[in-house]
């Protein structure tokens, strides 16, 4: 899905990745963001909990729509992620992503995610919305 101008968006089109997440992953991200939640940080702690063990914290989760809003260039102005079971370090995400709304008059585009587990439990959905680069850079007028 890497476009550059909003006219080559086109409602339907597919992108599908994949990524495993590391225990290198998690400390990484927990180190960036503070986020010391012991679901994703204490293992003793989570045998007592409902998860089991230790999982992947949600928004490095949800980067699979970021990286993919990346490579379409889109600016975004809003995303939203729907957590829908837990994902444990060493699970490989699949995320299927897919253009659901482009507008030429606004010059934006909305993508939606699903992502789901080498066992097929699906994990997140989301969306970003937004604007593909170029668009705005564009005198009126000019191709």
């Amino acid at each position: 899905m890497p476009k550059r101008a909003l006219e080559d968006f086109t409602v339907g089109e597919t992108a599908v990745f994949a990524r495993t997440f590391t225990e290198a992953d998690v400390t990484q991200f927990v180190g960036i963001t503070w986020d010391v939640n012991p679901y994703h940080t204490n293992g003793e702690f989570c045998e007592t909990q409902r998860v089991g063990r230790r999982i992947v914290p949600g928004l490095l989760i949800g980067s699979m729509l970021t990286h993919v809003g990346g490579l379409a260039a889109v600016l975004a102005t809003e995303i939203r992620f729907e957590f829908l079971a837990p994902v444990y370090i060493g699970d490989t995400v699949t995320a299927t992503c897919s253009v659901t709304e482009s507008d030429d008059r606004r010059g934006w585009a909305r993508i939606e995610m699903i992502g789901a587990t080498q066992d097929n439990r699906q994990v997140i959905r989301g969306t970003v919305a937004g604007y593909p680069a170029g668009f705005r850079a564009r005198a009126p007028g000019q191709s």
